[in-house]
């Protein structure tokens, strides 16, 4: 392709990228998904290749790709140089928006501009057709409506509200998101890829309450609306597998100082704050008899696979379903965050790193892979490593 101006006289540099149409029938599906670029002071750095693990994404080929938010840090500048352990020195790209936090709407766009400074992610974004949504890094770390940083200096534009609304846009002109296809005009949507697969992505950001909310009342992270357009149209799905994009796990615990930033209030017993909603969802869904329902995320910066159980739960009125968890992808590794009991999960597999904000070049950046078979109907996901090898892999067989 290639961009000429109205009266034809200046033409851009050509670009050539690939795309297909979504599948028809019971073909296979190979999609990856992961989150969390250029964070921790960890941006583009040449002397290691930039970003390589989306080289050894694309090497695998894959149909879609599932950004499950992150997708830049507006709230973390760079600097020139990170003194790594034994003398070693990372060395990042910088431009002037990526020096200081966001604020202003160009600042905001600047994040974006960035990211695509990489070539393997532009190589990436022009062969792989992506479905994205925002967490907090977009605009602010940890952030919530209503909220006022008041305990962040840096920042000349306290209300959180105002940079949300400029990262918003922002983030919009760089993720085109089809506003007929997303049910508020904003984020989360669902769409096909054959008969075999359906994504569901959420919007665990703009509906949440606040994270000093007490974690004892019934809470709120999706908003009644998304909820109920969730349960109706994971219910209405004739799709094999419905898998559900969200931006934050929902069984692990995410502390924001002395509040919670993600879903589970680290509490035993009953379900309180935002896992009420959640408890909601997953006794409809059970109720409903809704199958195959899989949950893929990031957020926490390490790779893991968790089963929930009603067995092993204090709220019991569910089926049991898998969560499987990646990242990031060019940022610091920390974990692995503590389970909470409330929903009976289990880390049946992580992989995280022995120290918090271990940087890239040592390793811990990940991604995962899911494989729908067309003719079995079988998904299997695979938890890769930033080289693209498989550190962990399990198969599940469609229910009836």
């Amino acid at each position: 392709m290639t961009a000429e101006s109205l009266d034809g006289r200046t033409c851009g540099e050509a670009v050539t990228g690939r795309f297909a149409t979504a599948p028809l029938g019971r073909s296979d599906v190979r999609l990856v998904w992961s989150g969390d670029v250029a964070g921790q002071n960890w941006g583009i750095n040449p002397e290691r290749g930039g970003m390589t693990i989306y080289r050894a994404m694309a090497d695998r080929r894959p149909d879609l790709f599932l950004h499950c938010g992150d997708t830049v840090y507006a709230d973390a500048p760079l600097t020139e140089t990170v003194a790594l352990p034994g003398g070693r020195v990372w060395r990042n790209i910088v431009t002037p928006e990526k020096s200081k936090v966001a604020e202003t709407l160009d600042e905001y766009r600047g994040q974006f501009a960035y990211n695509l400074l990489d070539d393997n992610l532009k190589r990436f974004t022009a062969n792989v057709p992506a479905q994205v949504q925002w967490d907090d890094h977009e605009v602010v770390n940890n952030w919530y409506p209503g909220e006022i940083l008041n305990d962040r200096p840096e920042y000349t534009e306290k209300r959180v509200d105002v940079l949300a609304a400029r990262a918003f846009q922002a983030f919009h002109e760089w993720h085109p998101i089809d506003r007929r296809q997303a049910v508020d005009g904003r984020v989360y949507r669902n769409f096909r890829h054959g008969s075999r697969a359906e994504v569901f992505v959420l919007d665990m950001r703009t509906y949440k309450d606040a994270n000093t909310a007490d974690q004892t009342a019934p809470g709120r992270i999706l908003g009644d609306r998304q909820a109920r357009w969730l349960v109706d149209a994971l219910d209405r799905s004739t799709a094999t597998w419905k898998i559900v994009q969200a931006d934050l796990p929902i069984g692990l615990t995410v502390p924001d100082g002395k509040g919670i930033e993600g879903v589970a209030n680290g509490l035993p017993g009953a379900p309180g704050g935002r896992e009420t909603e959640l408890a909601w969802v997953l006794r409809e869904i059970a109720r409903r008899r809704v199958r195959n329902v899989v949950w893929l995320t990031a957020d926490v910066h390490y790779t893991a696979a968790h089963h929930y159980s009603p067995d092993r739960a204090s709220f019991t009125d569910f089926d049991p379903f898998w969560e499987f968890v990646s990242g990031p992808l060019n940022a610091g590794a920390f974990g692995p965050n503590t389970l909470d009991p409330t929903f009976g999960p289990e880390a049946v597999f992580v992989h995280a790193p022995p120290a918090a904000n271990t940087s890239p070049a040592d390793g811990f950046q990940h991604f995962g892979e899911v494989n729908i078979d067309g003719r079995s109907g079988t998904l299997t996901v695979d938890l890769r490593d930033a080289t693209g090898a498989s550190l962990w892999s399990k198969t599940l067989q469609p229910q009836r």
